[in-house]
């Protein structure tokens, strides 16, 4: 099995993972880590990309803009689910959408 097989088989798991963990769970924190458990399989997939295609570079710096702006990313969503918390009590989606103004 080559090296190329096993990034691929993490990656699959990576987004399977999140994939999952954004179906399943309802839990806004728990969401956040799906996404970021996604996004981190990209990026990894950005990497190997640029590996067999011989520009290593490209896929390295296409990664770490991925990095930067999926960790804003991250940051204001974790900003905002405190805020939620502390303004309605809940992080449950189910909760939160059911209400109105």
């Amino acid at each position: 099995m080559s090296l190329a097989s096993i990034i691929i088989l993490v990656i699959l798991g990576l987004v399977g993972i999140g994939l999952y963990a954004l179906l399943i769970t309802r839990n806004l924190i728990k969401v956040v880590i799906g996404l970021q458990m996604m996004v981190k399989g990209a990026i990894l997939a950005l990497v190997l990309a640029g590996r067999l295609s011989g520009q290593v570079n490209l896929g390295q710096s296409l990664a770490l803009t991925v990095v930067v702006a999926d960790t804003i990313v991250a940051v204001i969503a974790l900003a905002l689910a405190v805020q939620i918390r502390r303004h309605c009590g809940t992080l449950d989606l189910n909760d939160l959408a059911t209400l109105r103004r």
